[in-house]
């Protein structure tokens, strides 16, 4: 018998041409098989639809322990996290973010979040031209979770480098990684000098000491807890609301179907999230040799689950290349799927969904100008995208 060769290819998913526009990268990959070998990256690659989700599911054989970045040393950054442990360790650590970052805990905060974005949303509109990004994605993350969390005021200013250094020291040690790992050092070292009495009393990261004091996490826990929340909460929903903004403003017939049904705004960011995903990939490393297709993977291999690959698959979604806010892709991959799923994803809904709210009560067209990318090995954002005009009611 014939054994054909594993499928394998030359494209770099962490160069600068792709990371701009991945989506042809992934086609490529989704058509050479169900798992390529990465030559570039001395990785394998999930690129379909259901053997991501298969993987992200059986936490057991694609492991989180050391095996979520692309490098040795964020890997070893990552002992003892949120994101680089599996049950039990992953489970009790896991337990004081949901109790903070569940739906029903976020009840209280909801109102106060919707306010805000009216807020903001009507000064910006007031002003008629502005920066996506940085006035309007950004503000309203910034602001809320940095108040949730309950930090010192003079850290604000460090937590959006902060964020977008802890996702690209994912990837491989490439450049960007190298000067991500810089920021992530600088990032764990601050942390590591507070105090339960410098966060807020009633805050989420004073919760985390007060988990420590009573021996639900050990002391050494509270930097890493208090890292995912600086950060996880951060990047994802800044880059997810840009995301929308530019779709919309690029697809305004998706636009007028919302304005039309407020009710579409949850399915409508889910279209948001599968079309654009902000978190492109992770990685995980295999305890066992297994196959997918009949390709053999060996034990203690690196696989990257391209959730934006994945997203777009034709396999799991008619027309995956369109935008339609109909669809209400509830499966999709981008908060993960599993043991691993996004803790912060409930909070990440109630921003989102406020903005759109918002917007879609004041503005009947967005008009934008060239946007300027973002480069991350793993987040897929934007750096600006000026809005020059809003038609708005009234």
């Amino acid at each position: 018998m014939t054994i054909a060769p594993a499928p394998h290819t030359d494209i770099d998913l962490f160069s600068d041409t792709v990371l701009t526009d991945p989506y042809p990268a992934y086609a490529a990959l989704r058509a050479s098989g169900a798992a390529v070998y990465l030559d570039k990256t001395d990785a394998w690659a999930l690129p379909r639809y259901e053997h991501i989700r298969a993987a992200l599911h059986d936490w057991e054989t694609f492991s989180s322990d050391a095996g979520v970045g692309l490098n040795d040393v964020v890997n070893g950054f990552l002992v003892g996290t949120v994101l680089g442990t599996d049950p039990p360790q992953h489970d009790t650590l896991r337990s004081v973010l949901s109790e903070q970052l569940a739906p029903r805990a976020l009840r209280k905060v909801k109102d106060d979040i919707e306010a805000s974005a009216d807020k903001l949303v009507d000064a910006l509109v007031t002003r008629g031209e502005f920066d996506a990004v940085t006035d309007l994605a950004a503000a309203l993350p910034l602001s809320v979770v940095f108040d949730l969390i309950g930090l010192p005021e003079h850290a604000r200013e460090d937590m959006l480098r902060w964020a977008d250094g802890t996702f690209t020291v994912f990837g491989p040690m490439n450049e960007r990684t190298e000067k991500g790992l810089g920021v992530i050092q600088e990032m764990f070292a601050w942390l590591g000098t507070l105090r339960a009495e410098d966060l807020k009393p009633g805050s989420m990261g004073r919760a985390i000491f007060d988990a420590a004091a009573a021996g639900k996490i050990g002391q050494d826990s509270c930097v890493p807890l208090l890292a995912a929340y600086t950060t996880a909460g951060m990047d994802t929903t800044i880059n997810a609301i840009a995301n929308s903004i530019q779709l919309f403003a690029t697809h305004p017939d998706q636009w007028d179907a919302l304005r039309a049904n407020p009710d579409f705004i949850p399915s409508a960011f889910n279209e948001v999230l599968r079309y654009d995903a902000p978190v492109q990939a992770f990685a995980r490393k295999l305890t066992r040799d297994v196959t997918i297709d009949d390709t053999h993977i060996p034990s203690g291999a690196q696989v990257v689950l391209l959730y934006g690959s994945g997203n777009r698959d034709e396999r799991q979604y008619p027309d995956p290349d369109s935008f339609d806010i109909q669809r209400n892709p509830v499966d999709h991959l981008t908060f993960g799927y599993g043991t691993h799923t996004c803790a912060g994803q409930a909070l990440a809904k109630i921003e989102a969904h406020a903005i759109l709210r918002a917007l879609i009560a004041r503005v009947r067209r967005i008009h934008v100008g060239e946007p300027a990318r973002h480069l991350n090995n793993v987040i897929r954002g934007l750096e600006s995208l000026p809005v020059v005009h809003l038609d708005i009611d009234g």
